[in-house]
């Protein structure tokens, strides 16, 4: 619309050369462009993409969802984006009470952000505990100096490893040192830690094998019966990148840009833009609408793969081993095996889905005399079915 509205400015305040130029040349392949988009998608937006929803403002009754929500693993509380950390950090600490070895693994790999560092320590920490397991009987493998640079360097600045060390069964004592006035702080591990050398081996591949605690992505799932508002989404400003204020400044920046230069752009260049659209979006809000017209919802982050979508809808089928498709606008399959993320894909910040019975299950139910059922949803599902 912008690149139309250009052109007709252009036009009235340039008067046409007698014989064609280059730009009245580039100005009428921009024209036919725009022109062959509007009868594709029969609207101005681009062909095969989704109308951009603008974020609407938090507490808005007609928000498609009222935010973007995610799931403490430890607790299972629900909580905001700006909860996270906070609730996640809370849950291991109290965990110290019950099991001080998982705390301090999950304190470690969780609230040290930098994971080349994590991994230096953790794998330090590995070497001190298999000398140990190797030398059993040698004393000077028994023992941590505090003071020593590779400890301090890559141990001592990581938290939650001395709450790892004591709750394997090192102690703090002070050892007298030769040749030297006064003693020093050493880790020594207590004879009862020694006596359970697999336990030793246990905790060191659990350090070894943890991952950092992340909040996930709660899909609020939610069903709604046909409507002919499938397509509009309102959307919260957690659905994108930029704050509300930055997308309204960078939309009309952008509306601007596109009137200077849309003479000049091709149709690859537009694609190219409309990439770098996509990147802007950290979620995505997608619903399937299915055969009886019932729709189902999700959140999904934007560089999720299309498989996701295709486990979050066999979830909630009656029968979710018969092959299915997933169709987007235009007819696109979306294939589950195909390594695409959903912003590849071009189902960002929304988009609305079709779902069909893979054409062979069809063809064998209607060679049997057979017709598919409508309704394909669990029960469960439908008995909290809403107006959308």
């Amino acid at each position: 619309m912008a690149a139309a509205a250009a052109l007709a400015r252009l036009e009235q305040k340039q008067p046409r050369a007698r014989g064609p130029t280059s730009q009245e040349s580039i100005r009428s392949q921009v024209r036919k462009e725009l022109q062959a988009e509007a009868t594709v998608s029969g609207s101005p937006e681009a062909p095969g993409t989704n109308p951009v929803p603008k974020p609407k403002e938090e507490g808005s009754t007609h928000l498609a969802v009222p935010g973007v929500y995610f799931t403490c693993p430890l607790t299972g509380a629900i909580l905001r984006k700006d909860q996270r950390d906070a609730c996640i950090r809370e849950a291991i600490l109290s965990h110290f009470s019950t099991d001080p070895v998982a705390a301090s693994i999950m304190k470690i790999h969780t609230f040290n952000k930098d994971r080349d560092r994590v991994k230096l320590g953790v794998d330090t920490i590995a070497r001190y505990l298999d000398n140990i397991h190797l030398h059993p009987d040698e004393e000077k493998y028994r023992k941590i100096k505090l003071q020593n640079k590779v400890f301090q360097e890559r141990i001592n600045c990581l938290e939650g490893t001395h709450e790892f060390f004591e709750a394997i069964g090192f102690q703090k004592v002070l050892l007298p040192i030769p040749d030297q006035e006064g003693p020093e702080e050493f880790y020594v591990l207590s004879e009862a830690a020694l006596a359970q050398p697999q336990s030793l081996e246990q905790h060191k591949e659990q350090l070894l094998r943890a991952e950092p605690v992340r909040a996930t992505l709660a899909r609020q799932r939610r069903v709604f019966r046909p409507s002919p508002l499938a397509s509009q989404f309102d959307l919260p400003a957690d659905f994108f990148s930029l704050t509300a204020e930055e997308l309204k400044r960078e939309q009309r920046l952008r509306s601007e840009a596109v009137e200077r230069l849309s003479v000049l752009r091709t149709k690859a260049m537009r694609e190219r833009e409309e990439q770098r659209e996509m990147r802007k979006y950290t979620y995505t809000l997608l619903r399937v609408r299915f055969p009886d017209g019932c729709l189902l919802q999700g959140t999904f982050y934007a560089r999720e793969r299309v498989a996701a979508l295709y486990a979050f809808v066999r979830e909630a089928l009656l029968i979710d081993w018969l092959p299915f498709e997933l169709l987007a606008l235009g007819g696109q399959k979306l294939l589950e095996d195909e390594n695409l993320a959903f912003n590849e894909c071009g189902l960002v910040p929304s988009a609305l889905l079709t779902f069909s019975w893979d054409a062979a299950v069809l063809a064998d139910i209607r060679a049997a005399g057979a017709q598919p059922d409508s309704s394909v949803l669990k029960p469960e599902l439908l008995s909290a079915i809403k107006k959308l």
